[in-house]
């Protein structure tokens, strides 16, 4: 595959996560048993790792501009996102908590975005 079908397999993938998310933590809120089914707890799953492989095979065809400060600073924000997306999903104890660990997650993901639109660490506001 050449660097624009992964880049583009990678945004594709990148869209659906964060719509999955969206759907799972709205849910989580509201108590449905839908985030129980199980292609629910597994599709997200391949959806991530597909993401993931290609950010990293992207990095890798990058060579060493693939490890610029706006890269690690996306690999940082998707460990932030992850550990605040559990809590939006399964970990908050309350709809309450949840709720705002969804918007929080859901901020870090449209930060996300803007670092790696305008490859810049300062994102929307470079």
């Amino acid at each position: 595959m050449n660097y624009f079908a992964i880049k583009h397999l990678h945004m594709t993938a990148a869209g659906l996560s964060i719509l999955f998310f969206v759907i799972r933590a709205y849910w989580s809120v509201t108590g449905s048993a839908l985030l129980q089914k199980r292609a629910v707890k597994i599709v997200p799953h391949i959806i991530d790792t597909i993401l993931l492989v290609c950010g990293v095979a992207l990095s890798i065809m990058l060579g060493a501009a693939g490890m610029q400060p706006w890269v690690l600073t996306k690999i940082i924000l998707l460990i932030a996102y992850i550990g605040v997306g559990t809590i939006a999903i399964k970990r908050g104890k309350t709809a309450k908590t949840r709720g705002i660990a969804a918007v929080i997650a859901v901020a870090i993901f449209a930060y996300i975005v803007g670092v790696a639109i305008n490859h810049n660490p300062a994102s929307w506001f470079a």
